[in-house]
């Protein structure tokens, strides 16, 4: 959007915040780049310049705006969206890898060359992984410096910089204030009630309406690794570095975080995974404003916009959880989730709370004997056979994934039809064109609605929603009374 000159500049005279995260405005007067919606008199056209990245900016030699902190924006909804290398490449970036694999971890996991993945994010966001990470963890050190009591020292390790000084030099190039100083300036913010737990606010486009999205959430938790309480959907994550418990909250103008980290250096990962789960980066307006060009679809948009697609923060424990879940009822899958977590899972301390597991990885599940399963001996033999896939590498369903790959390898394996695939695809690997027509909720919706409810007719009239029919699915599930639809109240 950043090469749309005319366009950008009516987002930003009126100040619209739509588009924070789309594109950043840079004034070449003050050498500061902003988000659009930054609320300070616009500059003159001709003194402005748009970027498709706070990297970028910063590599022309511009500076974060204090007042509307750019680099606290929503993401851009195109990482989700796409699926091509680029997208793939930043999904994956968000996630941390470049800080813990470097660039050549990152081309690994990709399948390219570190030239071609250089060339291409270079081309299309104006700078190359290395600044793409750089300038995440400068974000991440400024979320430590503002809203904890830790040393700057472990505050430069924990944010991913490899010294003090490359650390102080970054905040101070990216910030124009030194850590000290953005410490000291920083507005008293939320406070985490429990030592060692962070407290963060997680922004996101409006509207979002959190019935489903935490309601689904709620009502699908496995006991032990996820919960709702005090307002709050809580869950166990299993990290690259350790693991953490997070509490989310809905609020009318972002989400509330509470994340509390055996490691810090995994804060920047366990942010993009908790906003991934929640599908914080989606756009509402692009989405509802497609989907209301169906009538039929039109009173179900009005009547509750801004519904977002559940996902997960761990698409291979997603993938273990739709077989698990595969011909039964939401309280036996949950069931069957629990006896596996209390069997396998790795046991973890949650003091005031009902948390005790991580979920157990493909890994710990290697040795498992289908016959302590009490499931049917087919669903048995895909469960294993998941595990095993998952186990070699045959199956990968990272962030990073080729999802037509992933979807045709799910696909090759025993027992598992199309409705396991698209629910892998919609809320395990973020597809937002993912599509259940099997479903039985969605069949009974579209009946009820006056579609077409076979299969391969609701194929065919689902093309209007293209490509955003995940985010359709959620609008048919909410036609039913079923608690996945439902804020809970306790």
């Amino acid at each position: 959007m950043h090469t749309d000159t005319e366009r950008c500049l009516r987002a930003v005279q009126s100040k619209d915040a739509r588009f924070d995260g789309w594109f950043y405005t840079a004034v070449l007067t003050t050498r500061i780049y902003c988000r659009p919606s930054c609320p300070v008199v616009p500059p003159k056209p001709e003194n402005m310049r748009f970027y498709p990245s706070a990297a970028a900016a910063q590599q022309a030699g511009f500076r974060a705006c204090k007042r509307c902190r750019p680099d606290a924006s929503p993401g851009s909804p195109q990482w989700d969206e796409r699926a091509d290398l680029v997208a793939r490449a930043m999904r994956l970036i968000a996630d941390g890898v470049v800080d813990r694999d470097g660039v050549p971890g990152l081309a690994a996991r990709l399948g390219y060359s570190t030239r071609q993945i250089e060339r291409q994010l270079l081309a299309e966001l104006g700078a190359g992984p290395l600044a793409l990470a750089r300038a995440q963890r400068a974000q991440t050190a400024r979320l430590l410096v503002e809203t904890t009591a830790l040393p700057m020292a472990e505050i430069a390790f924990a944010a991913g910089f490899a010294s003090i000084r490359s650390f102080n030099e970054t905040v101070r190039e990216v910030f124009a204030l030194s850590p000290t100083e953005l410490r000291q300036r920083a507005k008293p913010g939320p406070r985490a009630a429990v030592p060692g737990t962070l407290a963060l606010r997680l922004p996101f486009r409006q509207p979002l309406n959190p019935d489903n999205l935490f309601g689904h959430l709620a009502a699908t938790a496995v006991p032990g690794v996820e919960e709702w309480r005090d307002g709050a959907y809580r869950r166990t994550l299993r990290l690259p570095y350790g693991h953490g418990i997070v509490a989310l909250a809905p609020r009318p103008d972002h989400i509330d975080c509470r994340l509390a980290l055996t490691d810090l250096r995994d804060l920047a990962g366990a942010i993009a995974r908790c906003r991934r789960m929640l599908d914080l980066d989606a756009d509402p307006e692009a989405v509802d404003g497609l989907l209301r060009e169906d009538p039929t679809l039109t009173p179900l948009v009005d009547k509750a916009p801004g519904r977002r697609v559940p996902r997960t923060v761990d698409a291979e424990e997603f993938a273990l959880r739709a077989v698990l879940g595969q011909q039964v009822s939401t309280a036996a899958a949950r069931t069957h989730a629990g006896r596996l977590v209390r069997a396998h899972g790795e046991p973890i301390d949650d003091p005031g709370g009902g948390l005790g597991h991580l979920f157990p990885s493909a890994a710990a599940l290697a040795e498992l004997d289908p016959e302590s399963l009490a499931m049917p001996r087919t669903r048995r033999a895909t469960l294993t056979a998941v595990i095993a896939a998952l186990g070699s590498g045959a199956l990968r369903l990272g962030v990073g994934s080729d999802r037509d790959e992933a979807r045709a390898r799910l696909a090759a394996l025993p027992g598992i039809g199309p409705w396991t695939v698209e629910c892998v695809a919609m809320r395990g690997l973020g597809d937002p064109d993912a599509f259940t027509p099997t479903d039985l909720g969605v069949r009974r919706a579209a009946a009820g609605l006056g579609l077409p409810h076979t299969p391969a007719a609701l194929v065919r009239y689902s093309a209007r929603w293209r490509p955003w029919r995940a985010y359709a699915v959620q609008y048919l599930w909410a036609t039913d009374g079923h608690p996945i639809n439902h804020l809970p109240t306790n």
